[in-house]
Parts: structure tokens; sequence; C-alpha cells
């Protein structure tokens, strides 16, 4: 079947979904952001990415489960007015198609600042704007195009990753001729292997948390997939088996070959630590290439936000909840509309970057995590719902099982609902409660507002 009931072609392979999921999660969470997990819990960085990586595993494995069923466009956001009601469905996608605007401008200011590792005076609105004309015209393409320019971006970054722990085990291990063998001491230096205690540990989840927003993307690929009820489930436990991987021991090695103090950078955020490491290690080469590797990513995760909120917008638009003038297609079943108001997060960041240089990541990172968290929440709560229901109405289960559930998925939402809370404690992130309540009180007012207009155009109709 090329096109669904959505008028979506479907054109995505297994193997680019699979890449596509990682090159949305892989991006300035994991690159970037990681000096600021650091920073709060020092080495045992690594074990919040352990946990995290076993919340990221079951959503998205309940994502699946439901996607399986249910492969539309709008994934989990149709799922969840489905099951949950209009009001879920709309706040879910408004508030996903918001919080990824606003990390698409996170991603390539992340991208200007790796600009600058090369030309450290360069104004950083200079790239900011660059790259936003670029991943525009890769959006704009046809859903095949767009998928195989993906799979290689996403394919530069994974072996990046392969190489650099792979040569960091070297280091590790017996040296490089520029460096001798750093061992695991680093491990335990410096106020040991849990230097702020078990509340720098948890302070630590937001940010780590952070690296494996993104994993939704393969749920959300489902209406364009060739054959979403064998790729779905294939592409999610593929994408989160190897993110995992990647992560703990990526992390693993930054942490083993350069001093938890150096890597942290004081919580700042002006290059990746993974540049650091051989910064430090003496193999400028590598940190060159590394310093490629990660623009890469930046920009690659900026392209998957940018996919994401252009098929949310469209799926707004089909159930009335956006502009009408959103969800028309091109000839190459593009919605470019929804892509050109998507593409305001670009504008956003071309913005901040140009206002305050020194804060612009910090300042959409916030707002942004908040946002994601509630809509992780809510898929969770979906998922409850999604089990409920079938089985009420004796409906057989999905062919996609969560191992677990509702126990498991319960105690994610727990864990979930204490991260969001903890934000409070983290200077840099408090202001994400000052915007991120009245942005769901907003929301929630042009639900009411939207589906009065619909009722009332509905009833002069009929």
């Amino acid at each position: 079947m090329d096109e669904n009931a959505s008028g979506l072609q479907r054109r995505l392979t297994g193997r680019q979904l699979t890449m596509i999921g990682l090159g949305g999660a892989i991006g300035t969470g994991l690159f970037l952001g990681s000096s600021l997990a650091i920073s709060q819990a020092g080495p045992a960085t690594i074990v919040a990415y352990v946990i995290c990586a076993g919340v990221a595993l079951v959503i998205g494995w309940s994502l699946a489960e439901m996607v399986v069923v249910h492969p539309e466009a709008g994934a989990f956001g149709v799922i969840a007015h489905r099951y949950l009601g209009p009001w879920a469905g709309f706040v879910v996608r408004w508030t996903y198609w918001t919080i990824q605007v606003i990390a698409i401008g996170g991603e390539v200011i992340a991208a200007g600042i790796y600009v600058q590792f090369w030309w450290p005076s360069l104004p950083l609105w200079l790239p900011v704007a660059v790259f936003s004309v670029v991943v525009l015209g890769v959006n704009a393409a046809a859903v095949r195009l767009f998928g195989e320019i993906e799979y290689w971006f996403a394919m530069i970054k994974v072996v990046a990753i392969i190489v650099f722990i792979l040569l960091g085990l070297v280091l590790v291990t017996v040296g490089l001729p520029s460096a001798d063998a750093t061992g695991l001491t680093n491990l335990t230096a410096h106020d040991g292997f849990l230097p702020n205690g078990m509340s720098g540990l948890f302070l630590a989840m937001v940010f780590v948390l952070f690296s494996y927003i993104g994993t939704e993307v393969v749920s959300v690929t489902a209406a364009e997939s060739e054959n979403p009820v064998r790729d779905i489930p294939r592409a999610a436990r593929r994408m989160i088996t190897r993110l995992a991987l990647f992560y703990v021991v990526a992390i693993a090695i930054v942490l083993t070959v350069v001093p938890w103090t150096t890597t942290a950078q004081g919580g700042s955020v002006t290059e990746s630590p993974f540049v650091t490491v051989f910064s430090a290690a003496g193999v400028p080469a590598a940190a060159t290439v590394m310093n490629f590797v990660v623009l890469t990513a930046a920009l690659s995760s900026a392209n998957t936000n940018l996919y994401l909120t252009t098929r949310m917008m469209h799926s707004l638009a089909a159930n009335g909840y956006a502009p009408r003038w959103t969800g028309r297609l091109s000839a190459a079943g593009v919605p470019r509309n929804a892509l050109a108001l998507s593409a305001l997060g670009l504008a956003l960041a071309a913005g901040v970057s140009a206002a305050s240089e020194s804060g612009a990541y910090l300042a959409l990172f916030g707002v942004s995590v908040f946002g994601a968290l509630v809509v992780w929440l809510l898929i969770l709560a979906t998922h409850h719902a999604f089990r409920r229901t079938r089985t009420a109405q004796g409906l057989p289960p999905s062919p996609v099982r969560l191992w677990g559930a509702p126990v498991t998925s319960g105690v994610v939402m727990l864990f979930l609902a204490a991260v969001i809370i903890s934000t409070l404690f983290i200077e840099p992130l408090r202001p994400a409660w000052w915007a991120g309540i009245p942005f769901f009180i907003v929301v929630s007012i042009a639900y009411a507002v939207t589906s009065r207009r619909a009722r009332s155009d509905a009833s002069r109709t009929g």
C-alpha cells in the first residue's frame, strides 16, 4: 500500500526506521548535555544512564505495543485521543510539537557551538542560520529521500561512537603514543565515585533523560512505514538496545579517560565532553574529527525533530485542532505548510543565539525537558488505558507486549514524576516550571475553544 488514510506515503523501509530512531535520539543530549549530568553526579553518571535506559525501554516498548495496533498518522497523539479522550490527544500533540520545535532550536544552537571549536570568534547566529536552511531543505524533499539522508546522517554518528569506544578502551588499557594508559583511577579519584551523594545522582537524571528523548520517533514514522506491523517493533527493539549500549559504554569511557571535574566544565556548555577527552589525551586530530561527528549528530537530530513536528502538525490539522492549511500535502506527499510552521523553532534559535550566546542552550533545554517528561507520563497513561479498554472489550492483545506491565510502566511513571519535581532544585531549569504550568493552562483553554467551535460547525452542517 503506497498511501494511507492520511494521504502520507508509505516509503520508509525497516533499515531507515532504525537509523531514524537513533538519529532522533543521539544528539546534543549525549554529546553536549552529558557534561551537565556529569557536573551533578560525577562518575556515578554511568549509573544514571543505566537507569534511564530502562525508562526509555519501557516507554519505547509501550509505544510499539500500541502503534502496531494503530499505525496511524500522529502516532501516540492519536492513540491518546482514542483511549484517554480528545483533551489528552490535543494536549499531547500540541505539547510534543512545542517541545520538539524548541528542541530543533537547541540542536542547531549546539551545532553552532561546535563550529566555534574551529572558529571561536565566529558569531553564533551565523552557523545557526545556515544550518536552519539546510535542515529545511532536506525536510521539504520526498519522505524516501529524507529517510535515506537521515540514514547516512545517523550512520556517521553510530560509527563514530563505536570508533570512540574502541579508541577509548585502548587509551584506558594500554595507552597511546601520545598518552599513557589511564586505568580506572578517574572513576574513584576527586571525591570518589559518588562525589555529590545520592542527591547529585538524582539531579543528574533530568539531564540524562534528555539524552533519551527522541526514542518516540519510531512510533511517529508508523504512518509512512512500508510495513509497520513488522518494522515498528523491530526498529524499536534495535534502536533502544543499541542506544543504551552506546550511551552507557561511551559515558563510561569519557569518565574513565578524563577526570570528571574536567569533563563537567563547571556545569557550562562550551564544547562536547567527547572532544574534551581527546584534547586532554593529546590527540588533537581525533578531537577535530570528533567535533565534526558531534556537529553531524546535532544536525541529524534537528533534521529528525523537524520531521516529527511536521507530522504532528499534520495530524492535528486532520482532527481539526490546527489550521486546515497545515494539513495539505505537496505532490511529493510532504506536509510543507506544516513544515513551514514547525520551522518556528529555527527562527527562535537564531533569535536566542543572537541575543544571548552563553545561556541559549540552557534556556531552550529547560523549557523543552519539562514538556517532554509530561508527554512521557501521558504516553504511559495511554498505555494503561489501551490495555484496560482492549481487555474490557474482549479484543485480542497486541502482538507486541510490554513485559511486566502495568507494574513496570507504573514504576516508570512514579520515577518521571519525581524527576519533574527535582527540576525545582536545579537553578537553570527552575524557570521551566514558570513556563510549563502556564503553557498547559493555555493549551487546555485552546482545546476548549477549538472543540466548542468544532461542535458548532458540526451542528450547522448537520
